[in-house]
């Protein structure tokens, strides 16, 4: 025979992971999140022998991690940087610096920034191994291959009116470099 207390203690556990179900968790600072929600006009393969090279366009958006909590201008993000790091996807374990670039503009609560022409891609990751070697002999020396693959990871960085810090989650594509 099962007890009441017993049952009812069961389904207050079962419960638990359901309460507040309306409010977003996040354990970042601030009581708002960068978020990178669209980006358009990606290319997909770049010649290691030119360059720089840019996302067509690029929307951040800043979202209240309660949004059916109360909101303020306070929230509002000055966008103040963003960072590129890349990996390989092939077998290579080389690979271009990362790119920090500076932008300036602010995002109401929410409201969205779109960016145009982003660089992802400069001379300072064009002109370092593994890209220059590429370039300048057809091959990669580490992987003998006539193309590098690369994942691309975007991370923006920014500090709400109120003094909080903000980084957003990293967004990621993917794209082939050849000679």
């Amino acid at each position: 025979m099962i007890r009441k207390g017993t049952v009812f203690a069961v389904l207050l556990l079962l419960a638990l992971p359901f309460a507040g179900c309306n409010a977003r968790t996040d354990r970042s600072e601030g009581s708002v999140l960068l978020s990178i929600s669209d980006f358009d006009a990606l290319p997909a393969v770049v010649s290691a022998s030119s360059g720089p090279f840019s996302i067509g366009s690029i929307t951040i958006s800043n979202i209240p991690k309660d949004p059916n909590g109360t909101t303020s201008d306070l929230q509002t993000v000055e966008v103040r940087s963003y960072e590129v790091r890349f990996t390989r996807r092939d077998t290579g374990r080389r690979v271009p610096p990362p790119l920090v670039g500076a932008l300036f503009g602010n995002i109401p609560v929410g409201g969205t920034t779109v960016y145009d022409n982003l660089p992802f891609m400069q001379s300072d990751q064009t002109q370092n191994s593994p890209l220059i070697d590429l370039a300048r002999t057809g091959a990669d020396p580490e992987t003998g291959t006539t193309v590098i693959v690369l994942d691309v990871s975007l991370r923006f960085f920014g500090r709400t009116l109120s003094g909080d810090n903000i980084v957003s989650a990293p967004a990621s594509f993917t794209i082939e470099v050849r000679p």
